[in-house]
């Protein structure tokens, strides 16, 4: 049925098989994801990488089908389903098995403690000595001294203990 120049049934019969689209949808997730964990390792504050990879991919898989890059709305939908159950798995595998969520969710790393700083840390970390001083005047420290410990969270935050 076409209604002013505009093909309905045209727009929800998909053009690529849904399989294809679910297989695709799955690989960029899985790869994403992996990739930003390894080359950030969770640097991305206070939005967990799940939640970054979930939304770049689903305006981007949004977008196309709104553009009409696809021109089935229906393969645009599947792939939004797709990503949005891995992200769903993902969590839920973070849930319930420790090894993944090791992995989804890092282990926080200590930056300072006792006002000594960790070099070796920041180095694995890739921040320098004026980035963790420029955290710890954020979190109103002045100086190495003030400071009982300084942690880099798995979510990429820096959470500062000052001396009591």
């Amino acid at each position: 049925m076409v209604i002013l120049g505009f093909d309905i049934g045209k727009a929800l019969i998909p053009d690529v098989s849904p399989f294809e689209i679910i297989v695709r949808g799955a690989i960029m997730y899985f790869a994403i994801f992996v990739l930003l964990r390894v080359v950030l390792r969770g640097r991305t504050s206070a939005v967990t990488m799940s939640d970054l990879i979930l939304m770049v991919l689903i305006a981007d898989a949004a977008q196309n089908a709104m553009s009409a890059n696809y021109q089935s709305i229906t393969d645009g939908v599947l792939l939004v389903a797709t990503i949005v159950g891995c992200s769903f798995l993902v969590d839920w595998l973070a849930f319930r098995f420790p090894l993944v969520r090791g992995f989804v969710h890092p282990e926080r790393t200590t930056l300072v403690m006792d006002g000594r700083v960790m070099r070796k840390a920041l180095e694995a970390e890739l921040m320098t000595e004026g980035e963790l001083m420029t955290q710890l005047r954020l979190h109103e420290v002045e100086t190495l001294e003030d400071v009982k410990a300084v942690y880099l969270e798995g979510n990429g935050e820096v959470s500062v203990i000052p001396r009591a």
